[in-house]
């Protein structure tokens, strides 16, 4: 039989709110973006302007203990300050009660005056948030490079190196800075930054990274195979081709004339800006987030770059006028929702500002050897760990964390430089680095040689448990590939030719 009926169920679902879909995205977003955001808000919300202060206000800060966990903060910036977006409505309200809508809260407030609502535009952090993102896009230069690096089989410390001298890259290909300069500032010997910068060398496009045209032609000329005496001598004397110098061209490369007019064709059919063709923006300086200075009583003071962030204030006064003067019920709503809009607008600057700081403070503690002693220490870290470290959900570290930067006495780095895998070791204790897992493996095959045994990755296996590192062969290979090692049974074949 075929009927109607009204049925009464219940049951619950997860609800996420027009508002916080937008604080969300306001975590994420870099600061030129939230700087539009804001100007947007500026102007289509009347109740909203901005606070232009005549002294210089400091920016929150927290101060990091040497050799301890503990964590000290500065300017009203305290614990449990900082709030996890992904949690619930509650942490983009704060304090408001269940039910209470923001803009009933300001009226039962309402004072004459300007009240000023964004003590998080104090200071802030500002970057290109991963979740949201527009259409895709072209890989810039830059992306293309940074994901060759994380396939090379470079160790942490050769990585971290790596994505230095990527990040001094110019659009056009070329590595701008002395690597004298990389090596101090990293903590590195000269030797090291050259070894990383040859495998460098060897990525697409071919001449990338080099430091003067002549070297990206020859990076080609090689890989061409066409790179003899005489074309290093053309490559020395370029000057001479400029001034259309051909007898002496002839003379210092000591070829006649038919070879020269070929040897200044294959110079033609290179690049000279082997990043010109790749897509993206032009490179924009990047203004460091997060400030990370010594400090003078031991270990690292982490304050927020008080420059990135827009600091607004609610006009309460103008909300009376206008409120007052308001006659139908639209008026009315648009007033009611101007006033909620503005209340969350600072509230959630205000939130966003804390949850940069206390996850770059963090960091900072997780990664402390770091700033004190160099690249070479830079331990295990994923985002799972600093989440827990500081009750947030890890989508919310993601997004704190992603294209932001942190300026420190080693450098301006994003905060996604200071995570590096690790694999878990046979006791389920401690966590081994990836990377040094990989270069333990790269030890192991490189002595087979001299003891005249080929390790398969099953042996390879058996030795790093009875090390204590917990690894799945399939990951051994993946590693062994990845350094463009041949299997065991190539290796074999190599030895008896050998």
């Amino acid at each position: 039989m075929i009927g109607q009926r009204l049925e009464v169920r219940q049951g619950q679902g997860l609800v996420i709110t027009p508002q916080l879909q937008q604080a969300i995205k306001l975590l994420q977003l870099s600061n030129l973006e939230l700087d539009d955001f804001v100007e947007q808000e500026l102007e289509r919300n009347p109740l909203l302007q901005r606070d232009e202060p005549e002294g210089e206000t400091p920016a929150p800060t927290e101060r990091i203990e040497a050799g301890d966990g503990e964590m000290a903060f500065g300017d009203g910036v305290g614990e449990g300050s900082a709030a996890a977006m992904d949690a619930g409505s509650d942490d983009v309200y704060g304090d408001a009660a269940p039910g209470e809508r923001t803009s009933d809260r300001m009226t039962d407030e309402a004072q004459p005056g300007l009240s000023d609502w964004s003590s998080a535009g104090k200071g802030g952090q500002t970057f290109e948030g991963e979740g949201e993102r527009p259409d895709a896009h072209e890989p810039t230069l830059w992306e293309h490079l940074q994901a060759q690096a994380s396939a090379a089989g470079f160790t942490a410390a050769d990585h971290a190196i790596a994505l230095t001298l990527i990040d001094a890259t110019d659009e056009g290909g070329y590595l701008r800075g002395e690597l004298a300069e990389f090596a101090d500032r990293l903590g590195v010997p000269l030797a090291r930054i050259e070894a990383v910068l040859a495998v460098c060398h060897g990525f697409e496009p071919t001449g990338v990274m080099a430091r003067s045209a002549p070297e990206c032609l020859k990076l080609q000329l090689i890989e061409r195979n066409r790179f003899d005496p005489a074309m290093a001598a053309l490559l020395d004397n370029l000057e001479l081709l400029a001034r259309r110098d051909l007898a002496g061209l002839r003379r210092v490369c000591d070829v006649d004339g038919e070879d020269l007019a070929e040897m200044i064709a294959e110079l033609k059919a290179l690049t000279p800006r082997p990043g010109a063709g790749f897509g993206g923006e032009p490179a924009q300086t990047v203004v460091p987030d997060v400030h990370v200075r010594p400090d003078p009583a031991g270990g690292w003071r982490v304050e927020l770059n008080a420059d990135t962030l827009p600091r607004l204030l609610v006009d309460k006064r103008y909300h009376g006028l206008v409120q007052a003067g308001a006659r139908s019920d639209t008026e009315k709503t648009f007033v009611a929702e101007c006033a909620a809009q503005a209340n969350w607008l600072v509230k959630s600057l205000d939130q966003r500002a804390k949850t940069i700081l206390k996850v770059s403070s963090e960091i900072v503690r997780q990664q402390d050897a770091f700033f004190a002693f160099g690249v070479e220490f830079l331990r295990p870290l994923n985002l799972k760990t600093v989440a827990d470290a500081i009750g947030m959900h890890e989508s919310t570290v993601s997004r704190v964390t992603s294209n932001k930067y942190v300026a420190t006495p080693r450098g301006v780095f994003e905060l996604k430089f200071f995570f590096t895998a690790a694999i878990q070791s046979v006791d389920g204790v401690a966590a081994h680095s990836a990377e040094a897992v990989r270069h333990r493996i790269k030890t192991m095959i490189d002595g087979e040689g001299l003891e005249g045994d080929v390790l398969s990755d099953d042996r390879i296996v058996e030795i790093l448990k009875e090390a204590g590192v917990d690894i799945a062969r399939r990951t051994v290979a993946k590693y062994r590939e990845a350094l463009r090692i041949p299997s065991s049974v190539q290796r074999r074949r190599m030895l008896r030719t050998a």
